[in-house]
């Protein structure tokens, strides 16, 4: 379980993983130490000494995933088969708790906000935990401000509104460097590959509205810190800026056009690909194929480890919370069929797809059986290309390794036959006017419960502007 507790605990995501613990007697007899290691990757590690605590023990687990800043927590089980009496000690399922800003903090960070010249908004999934989205799109409307999501908040803010510059990007990057004020609400702020680092961040004013006090100033000075619920911080902030303006809000006649401007120059180089007629077929060709055959507030959407997560992320535009699910903090390669899987249970009306490569699949293939065996009807669209995730020189910098695909041997595999066998729908496809039909079949195998695997032969095409490497 460590590597996707891992990965929960750098995303940030409240997952409850319930596991044997080490019996009593039998400690110090192995050099691994389990619970030291668990403990690195949990918000809480619960050890249960006694059968008749399991209910303290749910009460508390339960209370911190759904309240302060969400991470995973672990239970610790040394005897399963022991047992306790419900009747004399009862679990009472537990609510979380949100905390509201300091009405100080917040005055003060619209003082800032009202004075600065350029401001932008840097949105993490700390929006989209909150249920704050519509309190952000109201927020960025209010005061005019350009506004970025982090790869994890994806959907935090629709992506079809004049006021969003993007996920990922050159004209991200343009805007980063642009501003003279980040305001930034639901993100740590963490420096990560998959983050917006703030160029020049000591002469930018920084206010920071965070749940997590241990976020502030940790990575870049901050000028105000708001401390609370994300949502309520959103209309605090709002209620101010109200205040102040008497009413009117800031404005700014030329952002819109301005956005509008600098996303046409930075997105020349996608849509060209994503029309693209050349053989093997372009990937991004693929993604347009996803975009046409999803509706995208009825559907949903994930990549996986790799050039899917850079490309699909980039271009691919999400419109609702939870439409697309961004990840890579610990990238576990195959993570984007139990992620698929997940969603489809939570969103049973929504159309359900995953975006892997040749070392994604991989991994999934000893776990592809459980769809077709439970009837959940997800698709697997695999890029297949032999590219193999390849981060080739100068993605980690000068002096590293050659792509992955130049130094292995390539064979390639149908894998549509491969994976036909086990029941799932399949199709390989070689035609670029075939993909969205494709993909239409694929859903529609999936309305009766049958999972469907669509292969593209691809070509090895990463477009990728500075921001891969910033």
């Amino acid at each position: 379980a460590f590597a996707g507790m891992a990965q929960a605990f750098e995303d940030g995501s409240p997952v409850l993983c319930i596991t044997d613990g080490i019996s009593a007697g039998d400690t110090e007899n192995s050099q691994f130490d389990v619970t030291s290691v668990l403990k690195s990757v949990s918000k809480w590690y619960g050890y249960l000494d006694k059968p008749e605590r399991l209910p303290e023990f749910m009460r508390r687990a339960f209370t911190m995933l759904r309240t302060g800043p969400p991470g995973p927590v672990v239970i610790a089980i040394p005897d399963a088969d022991a047992q306790y009496d419900e009747t004399a000690d009862p679990y009472i399922p537990v609510k979380g708790w949100k905390s509201a800003a300091d009405p100080a903090d917040v005055a003060g960070a619209v003082e800032l906000l009202l004075n600065a010249d350029n401001p932008l908004i840097y949105a993490g999934e700390g929006v989209i935990y909150a249920g704050a989205s519509a309190e952000l799109k109201a927020f960025a409307e209010l005061i005019d401000a350009p506004v970025i999501t982090t790869l994890k908040a994806k959907g935090a803010f629709p992506e079809d509104h004049p006021l969003f510059v993007g996920i990922r990007g050159d004209q991200v990057n343009h805007y980063l460097d642009k501003c003279d004020l980040v305001l930034a609400v639901g993100s740590s702020l963490s420096p990560g590959r998959f983050t917006h680092g703030i160029p020049n961040a000591v002469n930018k004013t920084i206010i920071h509205c965070t749940i997590d006090e241990l976020h502030v100033n940790k990575t870049y000075p901050t000028a105000q810190a708001v401390i609370g619920d994300a949502r309520f911080t959103l209309l605090a902030l709002m209620a101010e800026v109200h205040a102040k303006t008497s009413g009117k809000g800031r404005t700014d006649p030329n952002v819109a056009s301005d956005i509008k401007s600098v996303r046409d120059i930075a997105m020349v180089k996608y849509r060209e690909a994503m029309a693209s007629t050349d053989k093997p077929i372009n990937p991004y060709r693929v993604y347009a194929g996803l975009m046409e055959a999803l509706d995208p507030r009825n559907s949903f959407l994930t990549h996986d480890s790799g050039n899917t997560r850079d490309q699909l992320s980039t271009v691919y535009d999400t419109l609702v919370p939870r439409g697309f699910l961004g990840w890579g903090n610990v990238s576990s390669l195959g993570f984007s069929f139990a992620a698929v899987i997940a969603a489809k249970l939570a969103f049973p009306q929504k159309d359900c797809v995953a975006v892997t490569g040749e070392a994604g699949l991989g991994y999934m293939m000893g776990n592809l059986e459980v769809a077709l065996r439970q009837k959940i009807g997800i698709t697997v669209v695999h890029v297949s290309n032999g590219g193999f995730a390849g981060y080739g020189p100068g993605f980690w910098g000068d002096g590293h390794d050659p792509f992955t695909h130049k130094v292995l041997d390539y064979n390639e595999v149908d894998m549509s036959k491969v994976i036909g066998e086990l029941g799932y729908h399949t199709e390989r496809v070689t035609e670029p006017s075939d993909v969205v039909l494709a993909l239409k079949r694929a859903l529609a195998a999936n309305e009766s419960g049958q999972p469907a695997y669509i292969e593209f032969i691809c070509s090895q095409f990463p477009v990728y502007g500075g921001w891969v490497s910033r």
